[in-house]
């Protein structure tokens, strides 16, 4: 059995995974502090670019 882990901790997912859409990519994650952790790194790494152009 594949072990799979969370994409913002590495902690290994179990039954109850959250599912995070960022930049067009699914990614799963063990938590929903994870989840927000996630979505606010996506959010700051956006407007960073945004702001480049």
């Amino acid at each position: 059995m594949k072990k799979t882990t969370c994409a913002a901790c590495d902690c290994e997912l179990g039954a109850e995974t959250i599912t995070v859409k960022l930049g067009g990519k699914t990614v799963e994650v063990c938590c929903q502090e994870c989840a927000e952790a996630l979505n606010e790194a996506d959010a700051a790494t956006a407007a960073a670019s945004a702001g480049k152009e």
